[in-house]
């Protein structure tokens, strides 16, 4: 377990922020370094595609141990974006006539559920009142949740020991639950692993090279990479490498900034979904947990309001990394990525910044 003290990352970060004077000349270069040099990230990086250009910005750094830079398009685990490939492929099923939205859970998981009023729509759109089973998971021992993993259905029994928190339909509450039920749909209905769906329908065609989901005892994390930090104990552990099928279907994507530009862009363009099914994916409720004013929810795409529209796309937050993804109102892809998590709910403020300098600025 690779820790460093609070002052070597204080130095550290005082020798890599940006002058002041470039910041000043660039919004997204100023939100950058508020995060990590006012909030204390580590390193923090964003990829902005703006029809063929690309523009890379990063701030602090990748390796507080070594000073290495956040690499410029580096792998790292995405968390819960993963829930909007998720949903595509759903949606992609849904066009093809294998699976209905508003048909219950139980028609394609008999038994797996007590509440058989629970729909497909509603587990995407977290409408569903299953309690959120990562709530339960043990986090006073990083190493031992290192190596942990698990399968789904152990995952869905974890949060079935609660009741539900509302009948279905009635609320809105964000539960990784509900995505880990939705990848067994994927599984139930295709015979295949939602890994091999995922890279069948999205990331083969788009060429997504380096975007992919683990499997069981997978814990590496491909380099080039920042180091993927969780503050414990008031050090920094070094947890880039653990066993992400403890987020799975819900958040153990591992992706670049990169890619996820390339997979919003071409999702929101009409590239993966027929437009019957994007409108679906686009159909929002309010989400209040979230905390963020304003925020909706489709189904595993949100509408977070910019100071030049809304950005569509998914926030992702995995032991380690925190990260936004998605497309502004003129089409600019942009991902944020930290070299963090969890973090303070300040910091997440300060990332919307960041994302809506990259989108609007």
């Amino acid at each position: 377990m690779r820790v460093v003290t609070a002052g070597t990352l204080v130095a550290l970060l005082a020798a890599t922020t940006a002058a002041p004077a470039l910041a000043a000349a660039n919004p997204v270069q100023a939100s950058l370094d508020t995060l990590t040099a006012q909030d204390g990230v580590p390193g923090a990086a964003a990829v902005v595609q703006d029809g063929h250009r690309t523009q890379v910005t990063r701030s602090g750094v990748g390796d507080v141990a070594t000073g290495k830079p956040f690499p410029r398009n580096g792998s790292f685990r995405a968390g819960s974006v993963t829930k909007t490939f998720v949903a595509t492929v759903v949606l992609q099923l849904v066009a093809e006539g294998r699976v209905r939205l508003d048909a219950p859970v139980a028609r394609y998981l008999p038994g797996l559920l007590p509440d058989e009023r629970i729909t497909v729509r509603q587990l995407l759109q977290h409408t569903s009142g299953l309690y959120n089973y990562t709530d339960d998971l043990d986090r006073s021992d990083p190493e031992a949740l290192r190596h942990r993993g698990a399968e789904p259905a152990e995952l869905v029994a974890m949060a079935l020991k609660h009741p539900a928190l509302f009948p279905p339909g009635t609320n809105w509450s964000y539960s990784n639950t509900n995505y880990i039920v939705a990848g067994m749909i994927v599984e139930k209905v295709t015979g295949h692993a939602l890994a091999a769906e995922i890279a069948h329908r999205i990331t083969r065609p788009l060429g997504l090279h380096d975007t992919y989901l683990p499997g069981r005892g997978d814990e590496k994390l491909p380099s080039p990479h920042a180091v993927g930090y969780l503050p414990f104990a008031g050090k920094l552990v070094d947890f880039s490498d653990f066993d992400a099928t403890i987020a799975g279907a819900a958040g153990g994507l591992v992706s670049t900034p990169a890619d996820l530009d390339r997979f919003y862009g071409a999702l929101l363009g009409g590239r993966l979904l027929r437009p019957a099914e994007l409108a679906e994916m686009r159909r929002t409720v309010p989400a209040p947990g979230l905390g963020i004013p304003g925020a909706r929810y489709g189904l595993g795409l949100g509408s977070i309001p910019v100071s030049c529209g809304v950005v569509w796309g998914h926030e992702g937050g995995i032991i380690g990394f925190t990260n936004f993804a998605g497309v502004g109102p003129d089409g600019r892809r942009a991902t944020v990525v930290l070299n963090e998590n969890p973090t303070p709910a300040e910091t997440n403020n300060h990332l919307l910044t960041a994302v809506d300098a990259a989108v609007c600025s």
